[in-house]
């Protein structure tokens, strides 16, 4: 089969992928923060934190179905279930740990005196460094989840892992920037028009990368 059809396929599921289930996992997040603005301290932090992990679940549902569907004819041998399941629980994993350290600060904040200095906002390139380490590490947790129903059914599949972390590293600075550009002021449709350009691009980079991993092992199935 034309390995460039895999290559185009997996980058188009995946900007879809982002658009509509980061986008819908961001949308319903917002919507359920905003519905109790009036939670403060402790509580306000522990709700955003179990919703912006628990709404991880559209994402991972939306982006595993199309992986899989993108990549099965070339790679029949990988279950639908067990590539979906493991999508869904390195998705997961990786929204803990990646909202785990905004929420202990942001605990930290909470239980601290009311006199004390807010904190100062880090610059802009240095978030965004960090955002390349974040998406790095959260690239690593999900493709090892990935990487299980690969694993004897796909020749190489290792490199699955370094290939997420590339991809995700590239990827995660795009959302950042994109959700900084969108928190403007500027009127609701644009913001969402923003963020929807910004998410589908940032699934499309992702794709790019780790699509030409993907059709390397495709490949390796060939020979």
């Amino acid at each position: 089969m034309n390995l460039k059809s895999l290559y185009l396929r997996w980058i188009a599921v995946n900007a879809l992928g982002e658009l509509f289930g980061l986008g819908l996992t961001l949308g319903l997040g917002f919507w359920i923060i905003y519905s109790f603005i009036n939670v403060g301290g402790v509580a306000g932090v522990l709700l955003s934190f179990a919703v912006a992990v628990g709404s991880g679940v559209i994402e991972a549902a939306i982006v595993g179905l199309l992986q899989w569907w993108a990549m099965h004819p070339w790679f029949p041998a990988i279950s639908r279930l067990r590539w979906w399941l493991g999508t869904l629980g390195g998705a997961l994993t990786a929204y803990v740990l990646g909202y785990l350290p905004s929420t202990l600060m942001d605990l930290g904040q909470a239980t601290a005196p009311v006199e004390q200095a807010p904190m100062v906002e880090p610059p802009q390139w240095l978030v965004l460094l960090l955002a390349a380490g974040l998406g790095a590490v959260a690239g690593a947790v999900l493709s090892f989840a990935q990487w299980l129903p690969m694993r004897g059914v796909v020749k190489g599949a290792k490199i699955w892992i370094p290939a997420n972390m590339l991809a995700w590293a590239a990827g995660m600075p795009l959302i950042f920037l994109g959700i900084d550009l969108a928190n403007r002021g500027q009127p609701l449709w644009q913001t969402l028009g923003i963020m929807a350009l910004v998410l589908a691009v940032t699934g499309a980079v992702v794709g790019t990368i780790h699509g030409a991993f993907l059709v390397r092992l495709a490949r390796g199935l060939k020979d």
